[in-house]
């Protein structure tokens, strides 16, 4: 610590050997500083405030039908990006700036400066903006400041327009693209279905479905025909029982009455039942259907083979009128039984024949219909995707343009000037009496600087042991020196003279900054 504090005198003491340097160099800056500072030109400041209204009526109303823009954020990026070098050309154009520089360079200077001196500063949440611009020419720094504002409110919103067409132009490129895709989904399903026409099924059903409800009406045709086998069967046993009762019981007179009118119960019988079946099968099935053409065909068959059979009988009862007893009233209503046994078992059998076709073809169909149904399935989730991303584009084509005509109706943002450009009646730059001050310091440091720098050029030892630790060699002794009454005297003078030059410096000063504030003051 002791060896600190010695080498910190040492080096003030060899500073005030070469104080008269260091004052010089103090009043050198000092002066030019003062100059400067008094030299430098005024500046005016020209501001503006704008607040932006971004509540609108609209947004509640057109809420879920249109993309509605953030205002307040398009508003804080659009102050960030005002001072571009675009905007400030037209604002150099729009002030006149530009009359006074005729070359490129000139002209770029200006643009760097005017970039560097405007400001564009938000008071908070209020989405009030602060405008401000300083110029040596009052009228100029006006100027400047009402074609800034100019440009912010025409700069507002009118890029989020093209941004809208922007994305319109590109949403109907992408829909006409769909709908290409669309049409060639469909040609490829209709393609689809005309190739596996005989897989298609009314219910939505597979193949699998299909099966099991052809199988389960195979079955219950079979269950049918059984019990109508049973019916005819039983049917034949009744007849044969009672022609062995009535054989001796038949008259004459009967006898001719059949013979003039002979009825043909059975195929009667089976007339009336397949014209039912015939009622019922269209009542489910088209005309073209297979079971109703072999119902019609059997109907004319059975209309043939009556018109055949009563010309039998007629003659089968001249010649043998003992067989008439037939015709007794039970033993019609057995035959009309048993016709109707018949037509059923056949219609029974028919439809069994079909549904044991149908199953067969459908058991047959069942090694290729997982590839068909993965094909139709691919198909058909293609054409739902690209149909529900057309349905979306044009969706959120109609959200854009009303989007559009959202943003381009009244009451969207309001830009509202309150408080016009202003210039300030009285210079606000340079600030004189805050740099007088700094004048004198950097002159102060700049004296410091000066005797230190002298200091360490002109090395002066003031005790041994300094002179010993520089030279590296054992001292033999020191000498003192002894100053007299007029060594003393005339240091104690250069002394008073040192404070006197450095007390004038002062004096000076303050007097300037006096003088400063008053002049200051009356200009106010």
């Amino acid at each position: 610590m002791d060896e600190l504090i010695s080498q910190v005198a040492t080096l003030l003491r060899g500073m005030w050997r070469h104080r008269w340097w260091g004052l010089l160099m103090a009043w050198g800056v000092t002066a030019v500083g003062s100059v400067v500072v008094m030299s430098a030109p005024d500046k005016y400041e020209a501001t503006a405030r704008i607040y932006v209204d971004t509540q609108s009526i609209l947004k509640p109303l057109m809420s879920g039908l249109a993309v509605q823009p953030n205002i307040e954020q398009q508003v804080v990026m659009l102050s960030r990006t005002l001072i571009t070098r675009p905007n400030v050309e037209k604002l150099i154009r729009m002030a006149d700036l530009d009359l006074k520089s005729q070359t490129k360079a000139s002209q770029d200077a200006l643009i760097d400066g005017l970039m560097k001196s405007l400001q564009i500063q938000n008071a908070g949440r209020d989405n009030i903006y602060s405008l401000a611009y300083r110029d040596s020419s009052p009228d100029q720094a006006k100027k400047v400041m009402q074609s800034l504002v100019s440009i912010f409110v025409e700069s507002s919103l009118g890029n989020t327009r093209q941004d809208s067409d922007t994305a319109k132009k590109f949403i109907d490129e992408q829909i006409k693209g769909y709908v290409a895709k669309l049409e060639e989904a469909e040609a490829r399903l209709k393609q689809f279905r005309v190739r596996n026409i005989e897989l298609q099924n009314p219910e939505g059903q597979d193949m699998v479905g299909q099966l099991g409800v052809v199988s389960s009406q195979l079955s219950q045709a079979r269950l049918e025909l059984h019990e109508a086998e049973n019916a005819r069967d039983s049917a034949k046993r009744q007849i044969e029982a009672e022609k062995s009762q009535s054989a001796d019981t038949t008259t004459r007179s009967l006898l001719q009455e059949s013979a003039l009118s002979v009825s043909t119960p059975e195929i009667d019988a089976r007339i009336d039942v397949q014209k039912r079946n015939l009622d019922t099968l269209l009542q489910r099935f088209t005309e073209l259907h297979p079971d109703v053409s072999n119902t019609r065909r059997l109907i004319k068959e059975l209309e043939a083979l009556k018109r055949k059979e009563v010309a039998e009988l007629r003659k089968v009862a001249m010649a043998n009128p003992m067989r008439s007893s037939s015709n007794s009233l039970v033993f019609q209503e057995l035959n009309r039984m048993l016709a109707v046994s018949e037509v059923q078992v056949a219609s029974l059998r028919a439809r069994v024949s079909e549904y044991e076709a149908r199953v067969n073809r459908a058991r047959s169909m069942m090694k290729t219909a997982p590839q068909v149904e993965a094909e139709y399935a691919q198909l058909n989730r293609d054409y739902e995707i690209n149909k529900k991303n057309y349905n979306d584009l044009v969706s959120r084509r109609e959200s854009a343009s009303m989007s559009g005509e959202l943003e381009s109706a009244a009451g969207v943002a309001d830009f509202r000037l309150i408080e016009p450009p202003r210039v300030s009646p009285k210079p606000v730059a340079p600030n004189r009496l805050l740099l007088m001050p700094l004048a004198l310091l950097a002159g102060l440091a700049a004296g410091l600087g000066v005797a230190f720098v002298l200091s360490q050029l002109r090395v002066v030892y003031y005790d041994a042991r300094a002179l010993g630790d520089a030279v590296r060699l054992p001292m033999l002794g020191t000498v003192s020196m002894v100053m007299g009454d007029g060594a003393t005297q005339r240091r104690r003078t250069e002394l008073w003279k040192f404070f006197a030059a450095f007390g004038g410096l002062l004096i000076v000063f303050v007097a300037a900054m006096i003088a400063m504030s008053l002049l200051s003051g009356r200009a106010g």
